[in-house]
């Protein structure tokens, strides 16, 4: 549907130094100022998907900072975006949320600069997010080649686990688990740009990893071929994916991409739910060739990205995700 909507807007190519638009649904879009420099935007802010405020502000902050990472750029400014219903949320609350983003946005070396903020019946809390890329060192989701190894950073299983804290059947250690992974910079992003062995780059959220993994592929012309085995999880994650937590957006994500995505017989529901769980401030999904690969898990490794692995590779063929 949404590619229906964004089909009908005015073509992006009267605009040649617009580097990246809407047309394969990268994560920010990218306008080239000169021949060394571009500039790298996005937006992005959605209601409290944790209790603590601070927590709240920390996510949202991580997530928003992540789609300029994605595309290898460098966050240099941020503004907030904000909605609170200020007659039944204190105002320490409301503090607490703006402290949170902005001790991420600290952390990322990036000032919140300014923002709008208006009285909204729920919370909502994101931030738009300027930042600076050399025109040449951009990494799109739609640059990947048949050949290619698929690495991802982050372990899977957010929205699981988010999933059990909505029921408040989330152990401590899963909330531990959930707001680390969910709150570490993807700045290594820009580390990855600089390597000129990566053909292509995207964060894994809101579609999951095979919702993700099809636009990739959609934008190559190319087939991925993911293994099970491979997959990382979060901590903690299996326990509650096999007991049955799972989150409605799951079967949204299922809906919008089950034509694209081949699954093995017998595979279980659990599994299922997981390949589609959407992650909030996901790992970065990265390709490369072969003989590449050391080096790039030793980036993430040495990032303190712990969970970064192989899951799979591209190969010529028809847009699709198989998983075996």
């Amino acid at each position: 549907m949404l590619d229906d909507i964004l089909s009908k807007l005015p073509p992006s190519a009267k605009y040649p130094n617009l580097l990246v638009g809407v047309e394969t649904g990268d994560d920010s879009a990218v306008f080239k100022i000169n021949d060394e420099q571009a500039v790298v935007a996005t937006t992005d802010f959605f209601m409290p998907i944790v209790d603590d405020p601070y927590d709240f502000g920390r996510i949202s902050a991580t997530n928003a900072l992540s789609d300029i990472y994605a595309i290898g750029g460098q966050p240099i400014m941020a503004l907030a975006i904000a909605g609170f219903p200020v007659n039944s949320m204190s105002d320490e609350d409301i503090a607490q949320v703006l402290a949170g983003g902005a001790a991420v946005c600290e952390a990322a070396g990036v000032p919140v600069a300014g923002g709008h903020t208006i009285d909204a019946k729920e919370p909502i809390y994101g931030l738009a997010v300027t930042g600076l890329i050399h025109p040449d060192k951009i990494k799109r989701n739609s640059d990947g080649r048949a050949g290619d190894v698929l690495i991802l950073g982050k372990g899977l299983g957010v929205g699981i686990l988010g999933a059990a804290m909505n029921k408040d059947e989330l152990d401590p250690e899963g909330y531990k688990v959930m707001v680390e992974s969910t709150t570490k910079l993807n700045s290594v992003g820009a580390e990855l740009a600089a390597l000129t062995e990566i053909n292509a780059l995207t964060d894994v959220t809101g579609f999951g990893l095979c919702g993700h993994m099809y636009e990739f592929c959609k934008g190559a012309g190319l087939s991925a071929n993911i293994v099970w085995d491979q997959l990382p999880l979060l901590d903690t994650v299996l326990d509650y994916a096999q007991k049955g937590y799972n989150t409605g957006a799951a079967g949204r994500n299922w809906d919008s991409f089950v034509d694209y995505v081949v699954i093995p017989d017998g595979m279980e529901q659990w599994q299922k739910n997981l390949l589609m769980d959407p992650q909030t401030s996901g790992g970065l999904l990265a390709s490369c060739p072969p003989e590449a690969v050391e080096k790039v898990l030793k980036t993430f490794h040495d990032a303190g990205f712990d969970h970064a692995c192989v899951i799979g590779d591209l190969s010529a063929g028809d847009a699709k995700v198989t998983v075996t």
